[in-house]
């Protein structure tokens, strides 16, 4: 590669980017496409919806299941970056929508609130970036310390007629830095004040700022508004805006955003700014110049303990009365939870193999340790139905709705086991592992000793530990059982899905009161009622419930076949974990002897290695952690045997 070429090219390049013009070149730039001003919520929000925006619709499965089909708007902009936080996204743009279009929300604080590693930041991130990626550049007065509207510059008399002539609302002021500029080098020939166009940036402070958390001894409202140059003070007066520093993050963030990070780790006093920056839209400037017109979107976290602290004081109900707050909660839904720890580590060195379900293991136990206990389900089974999973509980004969387990827990989501945590406990599993993979229960044998030596509270260290050493290992073995069973079966698919079809057609005779066809002799026949029981026992259905359960798995099919999807073995959860307990309890007994044998005959060797080979061509395993799973399935499993 020829790098002086590149780097000429990049040049040139940016050179065409930059424009430059007086106040009367603006405004015919303007004529042609007066949506070149923006507020700055505006601008956030065409940044982010300039990467399309789509619309969950009740056709597909997730929209359905765990969102009540509510016409979800989802942003591809967060698409690659944030998972299963689709309700929390969809209130920030609503938020931000509000304030683009001059609503209450335009002179509000953002306020999101979670817990420690819910996303707070991230999602704070996002929104900063999207104005540094933003197509659109901003135009300002060049040499403004708060880059400022050109439009500032029109004096009142002038702006309704030119307001109506470009279909646009002009609002502030101009800033004092400008004004002696306008007066003292340009005479107040406004029309001659030079225009340029920048763009946005964190780093170089450009309409970006951020405000960490201060000690009180350290705080100081400059970090805000900026302050004085004192060296100038003896030259000019304390009113003469020469004297001014305008280096605050109101004046850097001006038509961007301000960031206030744990904003309620601050003393009041420091927030005090917020006050009229929000309703009035204008902030102090130092010593005794005018107030300086800001437009920006205040954006703010903090986690639960703050919030329910500075709102337990009466006099913070200024404040309080200027903050819109989003709750940020850990995500509840697993498949959405991997999804988060396969992004991490696509993003890390470390390139061990991870057997099949290491991920999902870890994830299951954050998510578990985020539920709320319900007296409808344990709290494995209330993870599958957040998940999306269709789930009748043994002895039931409806499954467990999902809108009724979040109505009686709320503020489910909001404390628990951090992603932090559990990506520490799988690094340090792929840090200290000695071979070139690691398996399921190595990550919870990590999770086990880290919850013992970094949770505090003795109550939740108990139900955690439960949770690995019971709930997680139970469901892990009940995954192995399957999997290595199904390596056994040959053309295991296939049967699954001729037992499905089998079942479907004395489940619709069954009913419909209908005879069946027998498929031999073409006679009339009743209903296989002890083939279905066969079947329906492998979930816990008997009993007068294998009414109700044939009556849904009927009506769910044929609901799904009237929005023209293909139903195969797999399309209802329940009716899915029947056939295949049914096919695995079939070969439970031979696979129990291959696996367990330790001087296996010819036969048996072969059908052992048969497996190993399933388990690594269709399952994602290698040969190593593929025996060392059957390893462990064999000494776990069928202990007793």
């Amino acid at each position: 590669m020829d790098f002086l070429k590149l780097i000429k090219k990049q040049r040139v390049e940016s050179h065409k980017e930059t424009w430059s013009g007086n106040f009367v070149d603006y405004l015919k730039l303007l004529q042609s496409d007066s949506t070149i001003v923006k507020l700055a919520a505006k601008r956030v929000v065409d940044s982010v919806e300039s990467y399309g925006v789509e619309t969950l619709s009740d056709a597909e499965s997730r929209c359905r299941k765990l969102f009540d089909g509510d016409k979800l708007k989802v942003y591809n902009y967060f698409n690659d970056e944030f998972y299963g936080h689709e309700r929390v996204i969809a209130k920030i743009m609503r938020f931000l929508k509000s304030a683009a279009m001059k609503g209450e929300e335009g002179r509000q604080v953002l306020l999101l609130m979670g817990p420690v590693g819910s996303g707070k930041s991230a999602l704070a991130d996002a929104l900063k970036k999207s104005l540094e990626k933003a197509a659109d550049p901003v135009y300002h007065l060049e040499g403004c310390p708060v880059r400022e509207e050109p439009l500032h510059l029109l004096p009142r008399s002038l702006r309704d007629e030119v307001s109506k002539v470009l279909g646009i609302h002009i609002e502030g002021d101009l800033c004092p830095v400008c004004r002696y500029k306008l007066l003292n080098e340009f005479n107040g020939e406004y029309e001659k004040f030079p225009v340029v166009r920048s763009s946005f940036s964190q780093r170089a402070r450009r309409g970006i700022a951020v405000v960490p958390p201060m000690d009180a001894n350290s705080q100081d409202v400059s970090a805000l508004i900026g302050s004085e140059d004192i060296s100038k003070l003896d030259k000019y007066s304390e009113d003469d805006p020469r004297v001014l520093n305008l280096n605050g993050a109101f004046n850097t963030g001006n038509r961007g955003i301000v960031e206030f990070v744990e904003i309620f780790k601050n003393e009041i006093e420091f927030l005090h700014t917020i006050l009229t920056a929000t309703q009035e839209k204008q902030v102090p400037t130092p010593g005794k110049n005018s107030m300086l017109y800001f437009d920006g979107v205040i954006l703010s976290h903090c986690n639960e303990a703050e919030w329910n602290r500075f709102k337990s004081e009466h006099t913070n109900e200024a404040i309080l009365d200027r903050v819109v707050k989003i709750e940020v909660p850990y995500v509840l839904e697993l498949t959405q939870e991997i999804k988060i720890y396969e992004k991490m580590l696509r993003r890390s060195d470390f390139k061990a193999h991870l057997a099949p379900h290491t991920i999902k293991i870890a994830a299951m136990f954050s998510v578990m340790s985020r539920l709320k206990p319900s007296q409808k389900c344990d709290l494995l089974t209330k993870m599958k139905i957040y998940d999306g999973q269709e789930i009748v509980e043994k002895g039931r004969t409806r499954k467990v709705d999902i809108r009724d387990l979040r109505d009686e827990a709320r503020h489910e989501g909001m404390d628990g086991i951090s992603t932090r945590f559990i990506t520490k406990a799988i690094d340090s599993t792929l840090t200290d592992s000695e071979k070139d993979f690691i398996t399921p229960m190595r990550v919870v044998e990590s999770l086990i000793k880290q919850v013992k030596e970094q949770i505090i509270d003795e109550e939740k260290k108990k139900i955690y530990l439960e949770i690995l050493q019971k709930s997680i290992r139970e469901e892990y073995l009940k995954i192995l059982e399957g999997e290595i069973a199904k390596a056994f079966v040959t053309a295991y698919e296939e049967q699954a899905q001729s037992l499905f079809d089998n079942y479907m057609d004395n489940a619709e005779a069954f009913t419909t009161r209908q005879k069946m066809k027998d498929r031999i002799t073409s006679e009339d026949r009743e209903p296989d009622e002890k083939f279905m029981k066969a079947i329906e026992e492998q979930i816990g259905v008997t009993g007068t419930s294998k009414d109700g359960f044939r009556a849904d798995v009927t009506a769910y099919m044929f609901a799904k076949i009237r929005r023209g999807a293909k139903v195969n073995y797999r399309s209802y959860e329940p009716l899915k974990e029947a056939i295949e307990s049914y096919l695995i309890s079939s070969v439970k007994d031979m696979a129990r002897i291959v696996t367990k044998s330790k001087s296996r005959d010819s036969e048996q060797q072969k059908k052992y290695s048969e497996m190993i080979d399933v388990m690594v061509k269709d399952y994602g395993y290698t040969p190593d952690s593929a025996e060392e799973t059957i390893i462990f399935a064999s000494n776990n499993l069928w202990r007793d045997s």
